[in-house]
């Protein structure tokens, strides 16, 4: 079976068409009946996903070419999800890394290379998207070939097969010029240059579980490669890692391989085949599953740390329980702990208080991917300003830093090089200058980026658009400030009224419009200054016997800034939280109440002044 099988993991930055092209792959294949009403980016079936655009969890599918059947892992282009790229691609043998024709290898690319060389993986350079008028395939060939020489990639892997491809389209070539017909000269070149799996079915059972999956029906589901042995669907097998001190014996219930996009029951499989098992109480990511009687396990899967904090509690508005049904510390700490199951890259860690759990991870949009799943699920909490975890060396404290690229208006360079400086960034590159837009990588700490995507799309008019990648660390910057203006601040409890709004505006930006129900210490908007300042957005306009010759007049009010999750979490300062909840997001003070936040203001100048003076 293993001549006749292939396993390829599609990586790419985001929006260079990795999806789209797996979609073409399943319809040329045959997965799918003629004239039946296919999705597009059909591996995207999260609702975030398909909202956002972007690829979120790994997915696996298998299409056949000929007597061939290829099995093929989609995975997340945003370093964020690196956890996500690490554990699958030690389930292929090749990859197809798939590159904008106009935009070349980008921040990420690097990422998912470096990983995949790493994994000592057989790379396929697929240029997409070979149809945009401003596409130049010569140059980001030479640029992917420098790439690969700068990672120190083997010999084998830099003299990579090229195709060439617009996954729109469902077409390639091995050639720029074409012919473009379909995407049978990419299948050609997978079982060409991809190899075989190579190990002994008849060896001791090896299998490392890489993911995790739950069916109503059937259970939890792991899921993984065989390495090497057989496996049938009713044997006896153990499972568990060389650092467990015994190992766990289970019965299989269910075995299948993947068939398109949905799973065949089998009897058996062999070295190679990616597999999905049933029946396996209490398996985890990370651990073997092996012959009881000759266990023989893999060291588990190493993911890089996570660099980003927040913390999550219960949420004690005076509106908490109005959403949401499950709203308890009870609910929150089963909630965090399934997610530990399947996502290797975070981690909980308790704290103090029992209301609240310190959760790590890869990066804001990680982070903010699962708040916005429990929120949806039904769960209302509050979560801390996102904060960056330092580490100490022997040459002293050091902080997280991030290669940063953005691509811009050249009429907005200036505006956004002065706000990058302010955040302690470094300039290592611009290029375009002349072309009417200009790319600019930077090095700058992680803290220097919370906030500054929203930051950035004001500076250049929506037109900026950015991507980072960790960069290991380096020593610590020194304090920066990254919010320049306060909060609005209400100060009473109720709807907030349109006349209340009219006489506030000119007090900086609104995030609520009128009859919003709003609470003492509920952040309603932007101060225009530094500093907060407490509002009565409640107040009513007196109410007289006599009529005003302006009493008709509409009052007209500006357009209130939208706050997502994402945006919240980015704009909130260190003594505000975020209160999530099914059907609404609010920022707020962490003491509502204003006493408290004066008292606390006022130690934290006296400390200040103390400091200074010694």
């Amino acid at each position: 079976m293993s001549q006749n099988l292939r396993n390829i993991a599609i990586i790419a930055h985001i929006d260079h068409g990795k999806t789209t092209l797996v979609d073409g792959l399943l319809k040329q294949s045959g997965v799918f009946r003629p004239g039946q009403k296919v999705d597009e980016r059909v591996m995207d079936s999260n609702d975030l996903e398909r909202e956002r655009g972007i690829t979120i969890l790994s997915k696996n599918t298998s299409v056949t070419y000929g007597d061939t059947l290829i099995n093929i892992v989609d995975t997340p282009g945003h370093a964020d999800f690196a956890g996500e790229v690490e554990r699958v691609l030690g389930m292929v043998d090749g990859c197809l890394l798939v590159v904008d024709a106009a935009e070349g290898p980008m921040a990420q690319t690097r990422f998912v290379v470096s990983k995949a060389l790493a994994q000592g993986l057989t790379p396929i350079l697929v240029i997409n998207k070979i149809d945009r008028p401003d596409g130049r395939p010569d140059q980001v060939v030479d640029e992917v070939l420098e790439l690969f020489l700068s990672l120190d990639a083997e010999d084998h892997q830099i003299d990579f097969p090229i195709v060439y491809a617009s996954a729109k389209d469902q077409v390639a070539s091995l050639s720029v010029d074409g012919p473009y017909e379909s995407l049978q000269p990419l299948f050609e070149t997978i079982v060409e240059h991809v190899p075989a799996p190579k190990g002994d079915p008849e060896a001791p059972l090896q299998l490392m579980v890489t993911s995790l999956d739950y069916d109503e029906y059937i259970g939890r589901l792991a899921i993984g490669r065989v390495r090497a042995g057989t496996m049938k669907a009713d044997q006896t097998i153990a499972f568990g890692t060389p650092l467990d001190d015994t190992l766990k014996k289970n019965r299989v219930s269910g075995l299948f391989r993947y068939d398109g996009l949905g799973r065949a029951k089998v009897d058996s499989v062999s070295v190679g085949d990616i597999v999905v098992i049933a029946g396996l109480t209490g398996v985890e990511i990370g651990q073997t599953i092996t012959d009881p009687e000759n266990p023989n396990l893999l060291p588990p899967i190493q993911v890089d740390e996570p660099t980003l904090a927040m913390n999550f509690m219960t949420s004690d508005s005076p509106l908490s329980g109005r959403d949401g049904k499950l709203v308890t510390s009870r609910h929150l700490k089963e909630r965090l702990e399934r997610e530990l199951e399947r996502n290797v890259a975070l981690r909980v860690i308790p704290t103090d208080s029992p209301d609240t759990f310190e959760v790590c991870g890869r990066g804001e949009l990680h982070l903010s991917i699962l708040l916005e799943t429990m929120r949806r699920e039904g769960y209302e909490l509050s979560v801390s300003a996102p904060r960056v975890l330092f580490k100490e060396s022997d040459e002293g404290l050091t902080e997280p830093i991030e290669e940063l690229t953005v691509d811009l208006p050249e009429d907005s360079v200036g505006s956004v090089v002065e706000r990058l400086g302010e955040r302690k960034g470094e300039m290592l590159n611009m290029t375009g200058a002349g072309t009417g837009r200009v790319r600019l990588t930077y090095r700058i700490p992680m803290r220097g980026l919370i906030g500054f995507r929203s930051e950035l799309l004001t500076l250049t008019r929506g037109y900026g658009i950015m991507s980072h990648l960790s960069d290991g660390y380096g020593p610590y910057k020194g304090e920066f400030r990254v919010r320049h203006r306060g909060s609005l601040v209400a100060s009473d409890a109720g709807p907030a009224t349109t006349y209340a709004l009219f006489q506030l505006q000119d007090r900086g930006t609104f995030f609520i419009e009128p009859q919003t129900t709003v609470y003492c210490g509920m952040v309603v908007g932007e101060h225009c200054r530094p500093g907060d300042l407490e509002v009565n957005v409640c107040k009513k306009k007196q109410v007289t016997n006599m009529r005003s010759s302006n009493a008709e007049q509409t009052l007209r009010l500006e357009v209130p800034r939208e706050m997502n999750l994402e945006r919240a979490l980015e704009y909130i300062a260190e003594d505000e939280l975020v209160e999530i909840t099914p059907n609404a997001i609010r920022i707020r003070k962490m003491h509502l109440d204003p006493h408290k936040r004066a008292k606390i203001r006022k130690e934290k100048k006296a400390q200040e002044q103390a400091a200074a003076s010694s």
